[in-house]
């Protein structure tokens, strides 16, 4: 189908704006990762796309074109771990730190990572993983190689320099076919949305309101688990695990993030163990994320 078509539906103002179908969107992102379409045309539609805004048909439909371009590699007891990739900007990543203390547990965390991508500018997965010996239980994956139709929009994307929809998209490829995923989210709003879209793809699927969008839990915040149809709700609190750990609201450098995954204080790794606590709620490991930290504390 001509692109004009999809730029004309999200370009033209609220009055002459309308939503694609599934099937649509289907078309829409295929011709997109060919690049069968000039990039004009893409950074225009990706604009317009954003301040229409995305629907969950939308979503839905770009996603099933996206599984068509993934190179899938099954990891077993995996957990996938749904990272933005803007990276992080002002505290260190935590996944390494959390993978040790979960490595007699017997569960794989699956990350992906690629180059930098709107709009935070912070430190990558790519980086960390590329910078440092991983656990064995990280499978980290870089999507040049499994995903390369959308790796080679890169710089199209960091020439518009904004987030569009791909940032939401992207964050959960399922290329490890993993049954559970877990991914940050900034407003409850946003769980809806997230459940409607990505739920139905995992046995189990849980959303947190992690640090910097990540899915790291740093500070109390809220954790979403999706299963059968329904949502439930939990607060989590570090201090009520006994942890005080400060997160930084200043900007850290990829070396500070290397030194602090290599030489932990205790309070940091006492916050591993709280994740690693909630990625094995989430997997059905546990009956709670307390009977989870009381085992990996025994």
């Amino acid at each position: 189908m001509d692109f004009h078509k999809y730029v004309h539906a999200v370009g033209t103002g609220p009055k002459g704006n309308r939503d694609l179908s599934f099937e649509e969107s289907e078309d829409m992102m295929r011709q997109i990762l060919d690049q069968s379409i000039h990039g004009e045309q893409i950074a225009a539609f990706l604009l317009g796309w954003r301040l229409k805004p995305e629907t969950t048909a939308e979503f839905r439909g770009a996603i099933a074109t996206c599984d068509q371009y993934i190179t899938h590699q099954k990891v077993e007891n995996s957990i996938e771990l749904g990272y933005p990739f803007d990276g992080k900007a002002k505290n260190p990543y935590i996944f390494p730190l959390v993978a040790k203390v979960l490595e007699e547990s017997g569960l794989n965390l699956v990350v992906i990572g690629d180059d930098l991508t709107p709009a935070k500018g912070g430190i990558t997965i790519k980086d960390i993983c590329t910078n440092m010996a991983l656990p064995s239980n990280v499978h980290y994956f870089d999507r040049e190689k499994h995903f390369n139709a959308l790796h080679r929009l890169s710089e199209i994307r960091m020439r518009l320099g904004l987030r569009t929809g791909f940032n939401t998209i992207e964050k959960l490829p399922r290329i490890a076919q993993s049954d559970y995923a877990i991914t940050g989210v900034f407003h409850k709003p946003y769980v809806k949305k997230y459940v409607e879209i990505f739920s139905d793809r995992y046995k189990r699927f849980a959303l947190i309101q992690g640090n910097e969008g990540t899915p790291e839990l740093f500070s109390k915040g809220r954790l979403w688990i999706s299963k059968d149809g329904e949502v439930e709700e939990f607060i989590i609190d570090p201090q009520y695990y006994g942890i005080n750990y400060n997160k930084s609201w200043d900007a850290i450098t990829l070396e500070d993030s290397l030194k602090k995954l290599s030489d932990p204080s205790d309070e940091y790794l006492k916050l591993a163990k709280l994740n690693a606590a909630v990625y094995l709620f989430v997997t059905d490991k546990a009956a709670s994320v307390d009977e989870a930290f009381e085992k990996l504390n025994g």
